[in-house]
């Protein structure tokens, strides 16, 4: 056990740097100014002035020996009459030849070969000592200062400037010293790829001022990421400094001026940097003064306030050449205004990543323990991938049952956790009162809805929605979508819901509803206030709902009103008597909806005394409508109308109605004629399986969806857009058209009528089961989606000079035969395709079995006109997953050069990868905006990383660079690569022809042919060329 003890004790470094030296020569003079320049590094030392000094050095100072990492040996005249100086040296010598500690050897007025040969003044002080000593520990000691005058170091007659030497020591010890970085963030899950990314906005290699900001939203990261970086770049920085916590810094202190909290900044960030603990600052120029000619690097951490940088950074010339300043904030309009450019925006994690995250709190490992699994995936989707959650809650699950995990659950869902809330809550509480509103209108109502429909749903409020939603998003509260969605955190969301009940303890006097059984105890007792403006719940969380007569009476504020249905076993249901409505038609209707959504209504009409003036969107799917109401109502404001059973003609003339969705209207059979509503501009009947004919009712729509056995098209016009999955039996579709969706329909041959539509770009006959052959397309189609097409053998293309494909996916299209593949995977200018595949064809020159390729200097020839093509094989999912590739390209050091994401959007259910696929895209090896970057491709190697989203996992990629030359002659462009054109042609037989360097062309009339229909066009070809079909 002493033995075990010991070794730990030795183990254990609680010093950077022991100093032997004999006190009288140096302690006043050069000793102390070596402490000081260590102090100004952060570099701990050990320090003996009161410790009482024997013949013998004691037990204590051979430990601090053992536990320093770096021994200093000053040799000096009088060294060796200290026999307590060679005991220590004797030691440091020991602890030298143990791994992880190192000796440095400074002369200070001494020969060194006068300590070597112990010779000299030196000699006589060294034999003085030794009087009275064994010849045992006599020759201990000449060992010792014979082999330590062997190790390089300083020597001080070296040295005009004893400054300058100090200097150096230090800068050798700091060196030495952060060989081994702290391992606080080694292993930590993401933590690799932001260091990456942020490595090539960095740019270390340049000598310029930068500022970098950092940005997302609360518990994403930031701080932890900021620290990972410091501890990776501090052993590149003599001065350095790590600024933590800065929210709510600035005027934090009652009673003090604006200039005192400047200079309280200031003072911090100079104590920190130049590790001067009673360091003062008068004016607020000091940092400048201090800094503008040191490299520095600066972390400042969770920045909130403009001021905070116009104090400790205000601008590059504050700070000497190379320095690095970082900032984090939430909030990136403080960035911008700072005029920091280079922003690191951090993104949720993905389901892998947060789940490892969890179970290392947890678990203590990135895995479930066993019998854990499902639940450690609901309780990291409950925390919304958000590390700050997964650590809080993980940690405190650790160590308990499964059936105290399964009582968490419960809370996990109904609240949150108090330290996560104290986080989230501070970006809330310092917005503007109409923004607070605004982030509470989306937290309850319109999370995940479209940019654009929230704006028409608020257009009449204060919320000054435009402006509103730049700040939510620029403070890290919302964030844009892809495809316009306004989306918020799962637990910013919870944060928001929490507000408003906060609001009062009685449900009916919040302003949202949307807790199910807060709403079933408000319409049954008809508790409702004028305080509600919205409601939105599920039924299925209810059963059976009981109106009361009065239920809105008092909701004249109510707004927006959605009930969702989707259990079709839940049914609304009321009761007789006199405080219950038979019939909801006879209830005292919502006065100023803007909004009125409800699945499965069961009325057949709504309440007579219904108000629509200010009706925005109806959408009532699945009802048992037979007839919106009486009469001629106001619609003013209607801009989207969806699943109507009779259709009232006074719709068709509203003149700002936009959008007309009848969804599951099965009794619908004919739409009124002679009706003109000039904005329209979708019309969508998805399931409404009676209707017959469709008439003329816009001169505008240019999205038509049509669901059903039309058969009559009547005055067909200036449509864009046809969604028509029965469309056999028509023979002509308006030439205007350019999307057509023939999706789930028994086609087993493309219509005559789609080689006319000459606008035609994006063809979508997904899921058609029985179609064997894709030819007769029209020169204009520029996007084919044929997933699931599980017949499909042939596919045919025209063939015009410039080749408009750009997207083609054949998803589980396992028939092709290989014409048909080679058609497809040789589109020229196609973006992306997708198709059945078992390995990366040979044409991809450069190979490997992971999900990165480098590609060795001299490649790139013309860098800044090359374009590349890539493949990547897919392993089989079971789940329907959205296909999002992202292809980066960095150099050998990390810079980014370029950055890509290629995403499929299809349909609204992405098809199962049943088998291994293929997907091939093209692009730019320089993006426009990133050609000013310094890195030579000629002389550098170039590192292809590409990543797939939704368990899409990557088994091979392949590379093929191209180089872009224009031929004049054929007045058309041209991808070479090595000297070689890949031109396709159509035969009477195949679809495209590769021509490259073999021999013996003139043996195939058919290439014989097609050379002098080349020639015609005043193409150029070599001898040595071959047709391969």
């Amino acid at each position: 056990m002493a033995s075990s003890s010991s070794s730990s004790s030795s183990n254990m470094k609680r010093y950077h740097v022991f100093p032997s030296f004999h006190g009288p020569d140096v302690r006043r003079t050069f000793l102390s100014h070596l402490h000081n320049r260590f102090s100004s590094y952060g570099i701990t030392v050990f320090k003996d002035q009161e410790m009482e000094r024997g013949h013998t050095i004691g037990h204590e100072l051979v430990q601090a020996i053992r536990e320093s990492r770096v021994s200093v040996v000053l040799l000096s005249k009088n060294y060796a009459t200290s026999s307590w100086c060679l005991d220590e040296l004797v030691e440091i010598l020991k602890c030298k030849e143990s791994p992880g500690h190192f000796v440095l050897t400074v002369f200070y007025d001494i020969d060194p070969s006068h300590v070597r040969k112990q010779s000299g003044g030196f000699g006589e002080a060294f034999e003085r000592t030794c009087e009275r000593k064994t010849e045992e520990v006599k020759q201990r000691w000449k060992k010792a200062l014979t082999d330590v005058a062997e190790i390089a170091g300083e020597h001080s007659i070296n040295w005009n400037d004893e400054g300058e030497m100090i200097e150096k020591i230090v800068i050798s010890v700091s060196s030495r010293l952060n060989v081994t970085r702290s391992k606080d963030f080694e292993g930590m899950v993401g933590m690799e790829a932001h260091l990456r990314k942020l490595d090539s906005l960095l740019c270390l290699e340049c000598d310029e001022v930068k500022m970098i900001g950092i940005w997302g939203p609360a518990g994403i990261g930031k701080t932890t990421i900021a620290r990972a970086l410091y501890n990776q770049l501090s052993s590149d920085f003599r001065l350095k400094c790590f600024m933590g916590n800065l929210k709510g810094s600035f005027r934090s202190t009652m009673g003090v001026d604006d200039y005192d909290s400047n200079l309280s900044l200031q003072n911090q960030l100079l104590s920190k940097i130049l590790n001067q603990r009673d360091m003062r600052v008068h004016d607020i120029g000091a940092i400048k003064e201090w800094l503008q000619d040191q490299r520095v690097l600066i972390i400042l951490d969770d920045v909130d306030d403009l001021e905070q940088l116009e104090v400790l950074a205000k601008e590059p010339s504050w700070f000497g050449s190379g320095s690095r300043i970082i900032v984090t904030s939430e909030d990136k309009r403080i960035l911008k205004a700072h005029e920091i450019n280079d922003i690191y925006p951090v993104g949720f994690l993905s389901k892998e990543e947060a789940l490892a995250i969890f179970c290392l709190s947890a678990f203590k490992k990135t895995s479930p323990s066993d019998g854990f699994e499902e639940l450690a995936k609901k309780v990291a989707k409950l925390c919304g991938n958000l590390p700050l959650g997964l650590r809080l809650v993980g940690s405190s699950l650790r160590g308990q049952t499964k059936i105290e995990w399964e009582l968490q659950l419960y809370t996990l869902e109904t609240c949150l956790d108090i330290k996560i809330e104290d986080v989230l809550r501070v970006g809330y509480d310092k917005l503007l009162k109409k923004h607070q509103a605004l982030f509470l209108h989306i937290a309850c109502f319109f999370n995940n809805e479209d940019v654009d429909h929230v704006t028409s749903m608020l257009a009449e409020s204060n919320l000054d929605v435009k402006n509103g939603l730049n700040i939510l998003v620029d403070k890290s509260l919302v964030h844009i979508s892809t495809d316009g969605k306004i989306v918020m955190h799962y637990l910013l969301q919870k944060l928001g819901r929490q507000e408003v009940v906060k609001q009062s303890n009685e449900p009916g006097k919040r302003q949202f509803l949307v807790e199910a059984q807060d709403v079933v105890n408000v319409l049954a007792n008809g508790t409702g206030t004028e305080s509600v403006i919205g409601i939105s719940f599920d039924m299925s969380k209810t059963g059976d709902l009981v109106i009361s007569r009065r239920a809105f009476e008092r909701m004249r504020n109510l707004q927006f009103l959605r009930v969702r249905d989707p259990d079709a076993n839940v049914s609304l249901c009321t009761l007789d008597g006199v405080e219950f409505l038979p019939r909801l038609e006879d209830m005292e209707f919502l006065p100023r909806l803007r909004l009125l959504n409800w699945e499965s209504y069961p009325g057949t009409s709504l309440p007579v005394p219904f108000r629509s003036e200010f009706l925005v969107e109806l959408h009532m799917p699945s009802s048992k409508l037979e007839k919106l109401w009486e009469g001629i109502q106001p619609l003013v404001h209607l801009k989207k109308c969806t699943s109507l059973v009779k259709f009232p003609s006074s719709i068709l003339n509203l003149y700002k109605l936009k959008t007309l969705r009848m969804w599951g209207c099965k009794k619908l059979q004919v739409v009124p004629t002679n009706t003109n509503s000039t904005s329209l501009e979708k019309f969508d009947t998805n399931h409404s399986s009676r209707l017959r004919s469709f008439p003329d009712i816009s001169r505008n729509i240019k999205n038509l969806s049509i669901v059903g056995p039309l058969s009559v098209w009547s005055h067909p016009k200036r449509y864009e857009e046809v969604i028509g999955r029965q469309l056999k039996k028509v023979t002509h579709v308006p030439s205007s058209v350019r999307k057509l969706d023939l999706s789930s329909s028994d086609i087993e041959t493309i219509p005559e009528y789609v080689r006319g539509l000459l606008r035609l770009q994006t063809l979508i006959i997904e899921n058609c089961t029985k179609i064997i052959s894709v030819e007769g397309l029209p020169s204009s189609l520029k996007s084919l989606h044929a997933d699931n097409c599980v017949s499909l053998e042939r596919v045919k293309f025209p063939f015009p000079i410039e080749d408009p494909i750009r997207e083609l996916m054949f998803s589980n299209c396992l028939r092709l035969n290989e014409i048909a593949r080679r058609v497809i995977m040789n589109r020229r200018l196609a973006k992306y395709v997708c198709l059945p595949g078992k390995q990366v064809p040979a044409e991809f020159t450069h190979k490997a079995t992971s999900n990165s390729i480098t590609i060795s200097p001299g490649t790139f020839s013309d860098a800044s006109s090359s374009r590349f093509k890539a493949c990547l094989l897919l392993s089989p999912i079971k789940d329907n997953a959205l296909l999002h590739v992202t292809c980066y390209l960095r150099s050998k050091e990390g810079i980014l050069i370029n950055q890509m994401n290629y995403l499929s959007l299809t349909s609204d259910q992405p098809p199962q990868i049943r088998t291994e696929h293929l997907f091939i895209f093209r692009g730019d090896l320089l993006h426009q905006q990133t050609k000013h970057l310094e890195v030579d491709m000629n002389t550098t190697e170039i590192v292809f990383e590409f990543t797939c989203s939704d368990n899409h996992k990557i088994v091979e990629c392949g590379v093929r660079i191209f180089k872009k030359e224009y031929e004049k002659r054929a007045k058309k462009e041209c991808w070479l690569e090595d000297d070689q054109c890949n031109i396709r042609y159509q035969t009477d037989k195949a679809e495209a022809v590769e021509v490259s360097q073999v021999e013996n062309v003139e043996s195939t009339k058919q290439t014989g042919g097609f050379l002098s229909g080349l020639r015609k066009l005043g193409l150029g070809m070599k001898k040595k060329t071959k047709a391969l079909l």
